[in-house]
């Protein structure tokens, strides 16, 4: 919801000091919490009617942002099924920083 209305440093720096403790406190890896929360805030970035990649995209082709929304919308959905997944099975978001541990 805070993609709707904020771009993504300002939505970490307002939700971080909050969300960060109870995610710990609930017994969560931050580490997976950082993943979740990047592709989170990139979905943010491509949700209409802040979406800034949107603008972005509609600066570069010249297209109306309504065609530049509509052709976003499977990248969209590829993400929201990334987050789902990511949420269904955390050792994806865990699997290469416990790779590059040893």
């Amino acid at each position: 919801m805070l993609g709707l209305f904020l771009d993504g440093i300002s939505i970490t720096v307002m939700s971080l000091p909050i969300t960060l403790p109870i995610v710990l406190q609930a017994g969560y890896d931050p580490i997976w919490f950082g993943v979740f929360l990047v592709i989170m805030v990139e979905l943010g970035q491509i949700t209409p009617p802040v979406g800034f990649n949107l603008f972005v995209l509609q600066g570069l082709t010249g297209e109306h942002i309504g065609r530049v929304a509509y052709s976003a919308l499977p990248f969209f959905m590829l993400m929201c099924l990334a987050a789902a997944l990511v949420c269904v099975y955390p050792g994806l978001a865990l699997w290469l920083p416990q790779w590059l541990a040893g």
